[in-house]
């Protein structure tokens, strides 16, 4: 993966205050897009890291995601100063387990193992009152974090990258800014 220098010069500035109450957890595959420039995504993942700081969102680095970019670099190429982690607890486990129980069927060719970590994350978001999650996981994360939360079960919404950059993604009410219909 190629590695993003800038983005360790990126801090708060912690001089504006934030009118955002909100606060995201990162998934690992919107980790991969920031710090990789080759990623389709990297422009995407950016835009909301610079927003995020912007306005002194809190960013929850789970464990979990933690484990998985680990596999394939080390997660001191993360700008992990500005990251609030989350290790995986009891509580989390008893979340995991009652949501992968609501969640029922799983389409074919999902793998068990990418949903259950995927259920994790969501688990910890869930029970940490974090009421979104960046993705470029559309695939599993979105697909299911979208599943749970529409059938009532999860008061936690996955926003993916492919999706493209808006700056009213991480308003609670689900209201889009005039501009985004103004061509």
């Amino acid at each position: 993966m190629g590695k993003c220098p800038e983005l360790n010069g990126m801090v708060r500035d912690n001089s504006r205050r934030s009118s955002m109450t909100v606060s995201v957890l990162l998934d690992t595959s919107f980790l991969i897009s920031l710090v990789d420039r080759n990623r389709v995504n990297h422009n995407t993942a950016a835009l909301y890291y610079k927003l995020l700081l912007e306005q002194q969102t809190p960013i929850y680095f789970s464990s979990i995601v933690a484990a998985e970019i680990a596999i394939k670099q080390p997660i001191t190429d993360l700008p992990l100063k500005n990251f609030r982690t989350i290790p995986f607890n009891i509580p989390h486990s008893i979340e995991s387990a009652r949501l992968w129980n609501l969640l029922g069927t799983r389409d074919d060719g999902d793998s068990r193992s990418v949903i259950r970590d995927d259920i994790k994350i969501m688990a910890q978001a869930s029970h940490e009152t974090i009421p979104f999650i960046l993705t470029e996981d559309a695939s599993t994360l979105y697909k299911y974090c979208e599943r749970l939360r529409t059938s009532g079960n999860l008061n936690v919404r996955a926003i993916k990258l492919a999706d493209g950059f808006d700056y009213s993604a991480f308003r609670l009410d689900g209201q889009k800014d005039f501009d985004c219909f103004v061509s």
